[in-house]
């Protein structure tokens, strides 16, 4: 966090936590580093939900 963002304040049983709000336009191209990685994930659950699919039917 830097001087001057915004937080959001959470009350747990653990005690208050500090949540930083992040505005949307920061977050554009937060994926970048690991898109690869996303991609293959998404492929991977999608070739898993057709392997489940196809045990069912």
């Amino acid at each position: 966090m830097k001087k001057g963002s915004r937080v959001k304040f959470v009350e747990t049983d653990g005690g208050i936590l500090l949540v930083p709000v992040i505005p949307f336009e920061e977050l554009f191209g937060a994926d970048k580093n690991v898109k690869e990685t996303v991609y293959q994930m998404i492929k991977e659950l999608q070739e898993e939900r057709r392997r489940e699919a196809s045990e069912e039917g």
